[in-house]
């Protein structure tokens, strides 16, 4: 759990707000967008650059030891660190004594695409009892797309693939990926077809994920990306 509340803690490093823009911004703008009024990789085929597969701002330098260091020298608090979810919320998929830790994401977000290495390094050593789900906001045009493409690779059994191929393809290559036609181009290098991509995007179980996706990111009231819950809770 302490390690779960550290990773929580990471997230504050981070932050992209919800915004109603149609592509993302190359520039430092794109991290200072306002939310919603509303309440609240592995490299794949498409490794064109020799770097693509490093991180672009090395943050996994701090040591387990160090982590642990740091865990044991500061007291997180309520209202400082974390905020409480009052009433607590449902849970995505988490049923039993599982603890469920939810990401909630936009791929053209430059501060999810920083903070993804955190969550990969914590993915390695995380217990089994903790239950991770990703979530993508669909906050404006193209962040929806973008979780529709998600859910998509989740229903193809492609997301342990293509994830953070798709962060590089935005990030490092500057492909923003703004049309089903491109989407459809870019999971083709991973042996999905255009037919099945496009019938599988615009199914009625797709639609149905990103409905829930949406509901939940207001019930957890998240006001930007990434952003950390942890049970419905916290």
């Amino acid at each position: 759990m302490r390690r779960i509340v550290l990773l929580l803690a990471a997230g504050c490093l981070f932050a992209c707000a919800g915004d109603d823009s149609s592509a993302p911004q190359p520039s430092a703008a794109a991290s200072t967008q306002q939310p919603p009024s509303q309440p609240a990789a592995q490299n794949g085929p498409r490794a064109r650059n020799a770097d693509q597969g490093q991180p672009t701002s090395e943050p996994q330098r701090m040591t387990q030891a160090e982590r642990e260091a740091a865990l044991s020298d500061r007291q997180f608090q309520e209202g400082q660190h974390y905020s409480r979810l009052t009433p607590v919320q449902p849970t995505v998929e988490t049923e039993g004594n599982m603890i469920e830790v939810v990401e909630v994401f936009q791929y053209s977000c430059p501060a999810c695409n920083n903070f993804e290495p955190y969550i990969n390094a914590w993915l390695e050593t995380k217990a089994d009892y903790v239950n991770f789900v990703r979530v993508p906001a669909p906050w404006n045009q193209l962040s929806e797309l973008h979780a529709r493409a998600y859910y998509t690779a989740e229903a193809l059994g492609i997301v342990e693939e293509t994830h953070d191929a798709f962060f590089n393809e935005l990030h490092r290559n500057r492909n923003y990926l703004q049309t089903e036609a491109e989407l459809a181009d870019f999971y083709g290098d991973f042996g999905v077809d255009e037919d099945t991509f496009l019938s599988t995007f615009n199914s009625f179980a797709v639609h149905t994920k990103l409905q829930r996706a949406d509901d939940l990111i207001q019930r957890y009231r998240v006001s930007g990306t990434p952003g950390i819950v942890i049970n419905g809770k916290y």
